[in-house]
């Protein structure tokens, strides 16, 4: 990473200054509010700081830092616009700040933050009782216990409505079979929402599975890290069997009925994906520009020639449609006023534009692009993962089809 300006350069083409470019082109920043900006600015430093310096060591190693844990929580974002139980209560732009900033160094670590924070405590908040919000998210949002989010299975991913996990009721219980997999933190998590079909009739139910006294996963709850992956390799997923899995009945979430409810909640953290997407480009643009004033080929800075300037000028100007859309939808979603398909359009759009803006910046650094050590491909292959996730491209475009055309092409 480097730290940009604003300042326009003088310099001759064979000098061009490191750091030179902005990747905030249009000043969006300066109409942050004071407490926006607090929460860029401490976002931004623990990253830098905290984050960067370790990160590509337990990447490589497929690990996740555990110790950063106690630096996350004094950051005071863990829950970002959940009022009250604990949360910071932010507005939308505010939490689009920390998802940017993290990602902008890193997206693993934030996409804990988003399992965590969002998808987990989101249900909660959103599907949970007043009691069981305040019998869960305090200690969320002090980190005191991490979250998960079990809703795909390995036959549905983009289908996820046609799950197929079954709850049964037994008494003061309710007893859970089947399979989720790609779980972010789900072998690891103290507090797991859990979706399944109750069997009596057919209804989407959310369910909350806790580790016991002893710190274990009860019975037949059984998780398996996912091993192989070539993105987000510090934030595990799991691979997770349901047999005879009993949870209490007051774990059921009080307000998740059907999975219109579940879908209530993927749509406010479509949001937290754009955003990262944003993140993501940045820091792509801001290695690409450093490394172009100070690589040089053929006697010159490679900033100086006209092909790598057209590259520049084209990823800036896409990336800065990116901050538009995201800004936009913050204050769309502040007023109430955001539909699905509008955020899956800015979901779409940013996954679409992050994915090019990151292969043009690895392709720029040529073999260097390459290399851990100038963190281009850990961006490039995590926004893989960000394009995949929260819905593909695909499905979010038939989304938009959907409400354009008024016609359904799903079947």
């Amino acid at each position: 990473m480097t730290t940009t300006s604003s300042a326009p350069s003088t310099a001759s083409p064979e000098a061009v200054p490191a750091g030179a470019a902005t990747s905030d082109y249009f000043r969006l920043d300066d109409d942050l509010s004071p407490e926006e900006i607090a929460v860029r600015d401490r976002v931004r430093a623990f990253a830098e700081q905290q984050v960067l310096p370790l990160i590509n060591d337990y990447w490589e190693r497929a690990e996740f830092p555990w110790e950063l844990l106690p630096g996350l929580a004094e950051l005071g974002i863990i829950g970002t616009t959940i009022q009250g139980h604990g949360c910071p209560g932010m507005s939308r732009k505010a939490a689009g700040m920390v998802a940017r900033e993290m990602a902008r160094v890193d997206g693993s670590i934030n996409t804990f933050l988003g399992v965590h924070g969002n998808l987990c405590m989101g249900a909660l908040n959103m599907l949970g009782s007043e009691e069981q919000k305040d019998r869960w998210l305090p200690a969320m949002a002090r980190l005191e216990k991490t979250g998960a989010f079990a809703l795909t299975e390995p036959e549905h991913g983009s289908d996820s409505v046609a799950l197929e996990t079954t709850a049964r009721r037994d008494g003061d219980c309710w007893v859970i079979d089947g399979h989720k997999r790609w779980i972010g933190n789900g072998h690891a998590a103290d507090v797991v929402v859990l979706f399944a079909r109750n069997t009596e009739d057919g209804k989407v139910n959310a369910f909350v599975v806790e580790k016991t006294d002893a710190g274990e996963h009860p019975a037949g709850y059984r998780p398996e890290v996912i091993t192989g992956k070539v993105g987000k390799r510090a934030i595990q997923q799991a691979d997770i069997v349901l047999e005879g899995l009993r949870v209490p009945a007051a774990n059921r979430l009080e307000h998740c009925r059907s999975f219109k409810d579940v879908s209530r909640v993927l749509q406010a953290t479509r949001g937290g994906a754009a955003w990262e997407a944003v993140g993501h480009a940045m820091a792509a643009f801001e290695i690409a520009a450093d490394y172009a004033s100070r690589r040089k080929q053929f006697g010159h800075a490679i900033g100086s020639y006209q092909l790598v300037q057209s590259r520049l000028a084209n990823m800036l100007s896409e990336l800065t449609a990116m901050q538009l859309l995201c800004d936009r939808m913050a204050e769309l979603a502040d007023r109430g006023q955001l539909s699905n398909a509008q955020a899956s359009m800015v979901k779409m759009a940013t996954a679409q534009k992050g994915k090019w803006i990151c292969n043009e910046a690895r392709d720029l650094l040529a073999g260097n692009g390459l290399l851990l050590e100038n963190h281009i491909i850990r961006h490039m292959t995590d926004m893989e993962v960000v394009s995949t996730y929260e819905g593909t491209d695909f499905i979010q475009a038939l989304l938009v089809g959907r409400d354009i055309t008024g016609i359904s092409a799903f079947n």
